[in-house]
């Protein structure tokens, strides 16, 4: 099997071809040098020369708040570069697999959301990502949407290295505690997209790390397991922390079309912090 991988300088296109790699299947990853995604001739030449059986599109635009001041870069991106690559992976009868976010929903209420759920968007990069979904579904029909949400990896920025570096600057930290979610390590999620990608259980998807979290909670986590204890924490409302784009309350995404589909869930998101601290450490990044 040879499997195309899109925006592998990011956090998870960067360990999708790592386990592509330890499973032994071929893995041709692309970046925006190797190929623009909003460049419809390129997305064409580019996918139809690797002739691959599948492509994990990770690529996106995800700088949210920059989202609202660029509308038509970030559109560009997530949502027409997705419908070039989805309409060449229809023209050569291959398969596709779209990484969404919980974005696309409201982010409100309580309950988890559901793969099929109404999609309403709070955000223009949530809108972006609904559109590029949408594209998707339109073109094809061998396709997987899987939505993520709260995303951590070696590879690149997150809130985890944020809260590292914060903590050891300024040794306190005010962080956010009526948004509700689960992580997601990339490192996880790579070994189930490319378990996933090997069959044909096609349809929408949420895959996150087992276990709930407010961001409060998961930053005091954090600072306990690096044996930063000495870093105080303040738990605020969002409202501290005026940002251009909203932010949903309620990222809770029911993972149950995992199991039954016989797809192996992802740890608990604290086992997986472990880990990943472990990882920072190895490489001398923290």
């Amino acid at each position: 099997m040879r499997v195309l991988v899109t925006g592998v300088k990011g956090q998870l296109g960067h360990d999708v071809m790592d386990e592509l790699a330890a499973k032994g299947i071929e893995g041709i990853g692309v970046d925006v040098e190797e190929m623009d995604i909003t460049d419809a001739a390129a997305c064409e030449k580019v996918i139809t020369e690797a002739k691959p059986d599948a492509v994990i599109h990770c690529a996106a635009y995800t700088a949210v708040d920059a989202a609202e001041d660029n509308v038509e870069l970030c559109r560009k991106v997530n949502a027409e570069g997705t419908r070039n690559i989805a309409k060449v992976c229809k023209a050569l009868d291959i398969k596709m697999m779209y990484i969404s976010t919980d974005y696309v929903f409201n982010g409100e209420g309580l309950r988890p959301w559901e793969p099929d759920d109404h999609r309403e968007p709070l955000n223009v990069y949530g809108l972006t990502k609904y559109e590029g979904e949408i594209a998707v579904e339109q073109n094809l029909e061998k396709y997987f949407i899987v939505r993520i949400a709260w995303v951590f990896g070696v590879n690149g920025k997150n809130f985890i290295k944020t809260m590292l570096r914060l903590g050891q600057e300024r040794g306190a930290v005010s962080v956010v505690n009526d948004q509700i979610g689960s992580p997601t390590y990339t490192y996880d999620l790579s070994k189930l997209l490319v378990a996933m990608i090997q069959t044909d259980k096609y349809g929408r998807y949420h895959a996150t790390n087992e276990g709930l979290c407010s961001w409060y909670e998961f930053a005091c986590e954090i600072f306990r397991q690096a044996g930063m204890d000495e870093v105080k924490v303040t738990p605020v409302d969002s409202s501290a922390f005026p940002v251009k784009a909203k932010r949903p309350s309620n990222s809770r995404l029911n993972k149950d079309k995992l199991t039954e589909n016989g797809f192996e869930r992802l740890p608990a998101w604290q086992d997986a912090l472990g880990r990943y601290l472990e990882e920072l450490k190895k490489n001398d990044m923290f």
